[in-house]
């Protein structure tokens, strides 16, 4: 049988050489915080990473490359795109960062539906190379489900999630300004970035056009000006550098290689084991809890046994569902706490599909100065107080302003002229994109494969997740109110697109493994542990009900945070 642990050696090392207070599968950005958190409150950690370790600052190989070090100048041979058609889709794939993202051939999965699973197996995981934006999500987010009949409703609310939201904010550092907006909370800020010449105009008109809409400068977790904290972190200000998927020399943006591990590993509490891909999770019959994980080493093949009173499942959303599926017992055949049956069903995402593309015209005369790692960004504006369109929830809007290359060079794209106009700037540009929220569904789901097995004999997960109606209907309206907005902002040659991608680009896929009151249609409790298996928390992106149309990450860090204090508390107290 596929992934049958019968087939594996296993061993042991003995019951007390492997035991734990706790243990954190998966090192991104929750599990990072799940080991920093366990760690500080004394608790012995073992935090298993599936890949390659990955040390702050030793192991960057491209951070100071200059472009023309590279043997392609950045770009992509065309082998390395042939070989890898999902993960060369990424944005942020290129010749400098390709060693940070898992390729198709060595981790196969089974796209029922199309679907572009992008993965980072190595210490930090994808927090060494996701885009860095975060916002808090708002009390609309966590009434959505309830008041609009979707999903189930939220076990908490923004009230109970603030607090935790400020605590991470401190530690992490985010950047940004108080706007005083009931759809987007303020937050912890350092100062934020400013906007260029063009990006305030904008701001200026589509606030004076449409009075219910907000045009603010974007929220990322970049030190712009560091604390007490972050110097103590040993990381300095952000550079501006944009550079920032190759990995920062100067921790100027929040990873778990340079914030959260190493914050972990000076307790003295950490043991951080890598090239460690878990198997299941082991459930004690007799206990009715789960005892310990089972790990196959990712380069000899050799299983062993880790014991722990408590663990944390942060191995990121899709591959939490796949681990708890592929933990099976008398107790739980169907995979660990799955009682309801729900586990793997009601995957969502975000729909990123549509852009707005303009000329802004005027202002030849100015021009900005770094590369500011955020834009300019507008929260939901559709369906906030109550159901106003002919489809569910909204979107967030994103937005920034530059001036291209090239001036008004000749047409022949050869010689000394042309080089010349190369140094001058063009004309301005203006981009729109959207950040739609989707629904939650059963028949969006994943399972594991019946026939089909990975290098370690683990199952292979089968996605079957896509678009519906409603997507369709809200990427239209996005598109609409985009041209328009930018149309009475002053802009020209106005282009609507739909990049038609299929899910997962996002990188923002969420729910599985979803929280609620009620162990029928919820696996999950409101402090992330499971129903039937309560010394196991879930804490990533396969904890959530819905989508909100905000960033997920900081959400991800404020969940983590407070479950790990819920369970350091439960231990105390000898629940668990």
């Amino acid at each position: 049988m596929p992934g049958d642990s019968s087939r594996l050696h296993i061993n042991s090392g003995g019951v007390s050489k492997n035991s734990f207070d706790a243990i954190v599968i998966g090192s991104g950005i929750s599990g990072g915080w799940s080991a920093k958190e366990l760690c500080g409150q004394g608790l012995k950690t073992l935090l298993l990473e599936r890949g390659r370790n990955v040390v702050h600052l030793k192991d960057y190989p491209t951070t100071n490359m200059a472009p023309w070090e590279f043997a392609h100048r950045g770009k992509l041979p065309a082998s390395v795109s042939r070989e890898n058609p999902v993960v060369s889709r990424c944005y942020a794939f290129d010749e400098a960062t390709s060693h940070f993202f898992v390729k198709d051939r060595e981790h196969p999965y089974i796209q029922e539906k199309p679907f572009d699973w992008i993965r980072g197996y190595q210490v930090g995981g994808k927090s060494l190379i996701w885009a860095r934006q975060t916002q808090r999500w708002s009390a609309y987010d966590f009434e959505g489900p309830a008041r609009d009949g979707f999903a189930v409703d939220w076990p908490l609310r923004y009230d109970d999630i603030a607090p935790w939201y400020s605590y991470v904010e401190k530690f992490a550092g985010i950047s940004g300004n108080r706007d005083g907006l009931d759809t987007l909370p303020d937050g912890e800020f350092l100062p934020a970035w400013d906007m260029n010449c063009v990006e305030q105009e904008i701001q200026q008109k589509i606030n004076l056009n449409y009075p219910g809409r907000h045009v603010v400068q974007g929220r990322c977790a970049h030190l712009t000006k560091p604390a007490a904290v972050h110097l103590e972190q040993g990381r300095g200000q952000c550079q501006a550098r944009s550079l920032c998927y190759r990995g920062c020399p100067f921790g100027g943006y929040f990873n778990s290689n340079s914030t959260t591990i190493p914050w972990a590993q000076r307790t003295g509490n950490l043991t951080l084991k890598t090239e460690s891909v878990v198997h299941s999770i082991i459930y004690d019959e007799s206990r009715q809890r789960a005892s310990g994980v089972r790990v196959i080493d990712a380069l000899t093949g050799q299983a062993t046994d880790y014991f722990a009173r408590i663990i944390f499942v942060n191995a990121a959303c899709l591959n939490t569902n796949l681990l708890l599926l592929n933990s099976t017992s008398a107790r739980f055949p169907r995979g660990l706490g799955n009682d309801s049956g729900l586990l793997g069903k009601y995957i969502a995402f975000h729909n990123y599909r549509g852009t707005v593309s303009a000329a802004y015209p005027g202002h030849e005369d100015k021009y900005y100065y770094g590369r500011r790692p955020t834009q300019a960004m507008m929260p939901n504006f559709r369906n906030v107080k109550r159901q106003e369109t002919d489809f569910l929830r909204g979107y967030m809007v994103h937005y920034g302003a530059g001036r291209s290359r090239g001036g008004a060079g000749p047409a022949d794209q050869i010689g000394g002229a042309f080089k010349d106009a190369l140094s001058e700037p063009g004309a301005w540009q203006v981009t729109m994109m959207m950040q739609g929220e989707t629904i939650p569904k059963e028949r969006s789901q994943v399972r594991l494969s019946a026939d089909k097995t990975d290098a370690w004999g683990i199952p292979q997960l089968v996605i079957s997740v896509d678009y519906d109606d409603n997507d369709e209907k809200l990427l239209k309206d996005f598109l609409e109110q985009g041209a328009e907005m930018l149309h009475k902002a002053g802009c020209t040659d106005i282009i609507q697109h739909d990049s038609k991608q299929a899910p997962g680009l996002d990188i923002h896929e969420m729910g599985g493994v979803r929280m609620g009151r009620d162990p029928a249609t919820s696996l999950l409790n409101p402090w992330n542990q499971l129903h039937h298996c309560p010394n196991v928390y879930v804490t990533d992106g396969a904890c959530m009900v819905s989508t909100s149309t905000q960033n997920p990450s900081l959400t991800y860090m404020a969940l983590t945070a407070r479950a790990a204090d819920h369970a350091v508390r439960s231990l105390k107290r000898g629940d668990l």
